[in-house]
């Protein structure tokens, strides 16, 4: 282990331009990446939609409310939703939570994994793993029906005794749905009829070995390009794949692995460009920011920003807020801010170590960054840095108290937030902790102030984002409850508010 550097709220007002020491001159531009392998092409024949049939496990408990007449909806298509920063404009929603909680429209059981469901219209997609098998099932929305089924053989072993399921979320051009598992098996399905157009073993093709905890970069869709951290050695660190025929159609970076943060889209000064925060298992320990023209694979600039650590890696993804981007990570040199610059080049704003995420973005309110320090579960506060200064306003890491039935009887237990994920939805934040608990909160630079809070279930790593569509509440709950025992599953919430906004 190396010494970590202090870096606490260091104000750097030089513009990258190569020298400064911290940043990375770039390297002439490598076009020279070809695609290692061409995917495999699945025949297709015309067949029939499928109609939802319940399968079994499923549990139907009641129909959602309707929609109210002023709802804002949205698909739930891609990794921290529809505008890739954990913000949703999904309106009205519950106000208070009912006593109990939220109702519950439907559950099914859920093997392994951590992956966040994917919602296209009336469709929700699963991806987990049962057995010997990764599966993506397609499930009518408001009743749990599954429409088809898609299976593979996997054999991946978690290192650290983690999930030996997949960590990726599925990804959605409302035609088809991809997907990217533990073992890095990509998959592009056709969404009405669950038939594969081709699929390719990304590990193996571009002759990586696993990562620490397996794949868990979720690519991104862009335009008709599917971006993937790939991490090659020697390169490409970041490819491009055409999104209906699997061709690789750009290669871009050679020095970093692949990291667990996801790839995030950016329009910077009327530019688009794509986000990179690569890094994952490689002696010495290195990985950073990549900025990138999703046209041609162009890198405006790479900034090195990891942990000193070996067993390290960079899993927050970048969070864009105008023309400026927020970095973090948790094993060593924190968060920063850069301003990005119309001539492809950066300045750093700041840097502090006062807010060091782990595997969850922060998100951004009214000039104020909010996100979980540290590695968690315990001393994983919620902090508020100012965006401007890089000062942090306040920290609160909240113990809630309950009283719960067991079977030897009632007993009182006491339990934080933990690794909570954060969106920000319906004027204001809606938390779910890492153990179940589902709460509002008002963000404020002011302090810590809850509104409402209810217990959904009691289970250790419920850490993927819940996906938020038409009113409904889409929670995976990763381990077996640990007061009912009942087991892992995927439960759909009824959060749909009034037109009045009264419940």
């Amino acid at each position: 282990m190396y010494p970590e550097v202090p870096m606490k709220h260091s104000i750097a007002l030089a513009v990258c331009a190569g020298m400064c020491g911290f940043c990375m001159p770039l390297p002439a531009q490598d076009t020279t990446f070809k695609d290692p392998a061409p995917p495999v092409v699945m025949p297709l024949t015309e067949v029939p939609a499928p109609v939802p049939r319940p399968q079994q496990g499923l549990r139907f408990f009641a129909p959602p409310r309707p929609l109210a007449s002023n709802a804002t909806t949205h698909d739930w298509r891609s990794f921290q939703g529809p505008t890739h920063n954990g913000v949703s404009t999904e309106t009205p929603l519950l106000q208070r939570w009912p006593r109990g909680g939220p109702a519950k429209v439907w559950e099914v059981p859920k093997g392994e994994g951590y992956a966040t469901p994917a919602v296209v219209g009336d469709r929700v997609i699963l991806f987990h793993r049962i057995g010997n098998e990764e599966i993506v099932e397609c499930l009518h929305a408001e009743t749990g029906q599954r429409f088809w089924k898609v299976a593979y053989p996997t054999a991946y072993q978690d290192e650290y005794g983690y999930s030996g399921g997949p960590r990726c979320q599925p990804i959605s051009d409302g035609e088809h749905v991809f997907t990217f598992g533990a073992e890095g098996k990509l998959h592009c399905i056709l969404l009405k009829t669950g038939q594969i157009v081709w699929k390719r073993d990304i590990l193996s093709e571009f002759g990586l070995k696993q990562n620490y905890f397996g794949v868990g970069s979720t690519p991104l869709l862009e335009g008709d390009l599917l971006i993937i951290n790939v991490g090659a050695p020697g390169g490409p660190c970041v490819a491009a794949f055409h999104r209906k025929t699997g061709r690789m159609v750009w290669g871009a970076g050679k020095d970093w692995g692949q990291s667990y943060a996801s790839p995030v889209p950016a329009t910077i000064h009327g530019r688009r460009r794509i986000l990179v925060f690569a890094g994952g298992k490689s002696q010495p320990p290195s990985g950073g920011l990549l900025c990138i023209d999703p046209a041609n694979g162009a890198i405006d600039f790479a900034l090195p920003w990891r942990a000193r650590r070996y067993e390290s890696v960079n899993a927050s993804a970048p969070l864009v807020i105008g023309n400026q981007v927020f970095l973090s990570e948790c094993y060593g040199p924190g968060g920063v801010l850069l301003d990005l610059k119309p001539d492809g080049s950066f300045t750093r704003v700041w840097e502090t170590r006062d807010l060091r995420t782990h595997f969850m973005t922060a998100i951004h309110r009214d000039g104020y960054l909010y996100g979980i320090d540290g590695h968690g579960p315990r001393n994983a506060p919620l902090v508020c840095i100012d965006l401007r200064t890089g000062k942090e306003k306040w920290r609160w890491e909240p113990e809630w108290e309950e009283t719960v039935e067991t079977p030897e009887g009632r007993r009182q237990i006491r339990l934080g937030q933990g690794l909570a994920s954060m969106m920000l939805v319906d004027g204001r934040c809606l938390m779910l902790s890492e153990y179940g608990h589902l709460v509002w909160l008002d963000l404020n630079p002011e302090g810590y102030r809850e509104l409402d809070r209810t217990r959904l279930f009691l289970a250790r790593e419920t850490w993927g984002m819940p996906a938020l569509s038409r009113g409904l509440l889409y929670v995976c709950q990763n381990h077996p409850d640990v007061l009912d025992g009942s087991p892992p599953r995927l439960i759909c919430y009824d959060l749909r508010g009034s037109a009045a906004g009264k419940e």
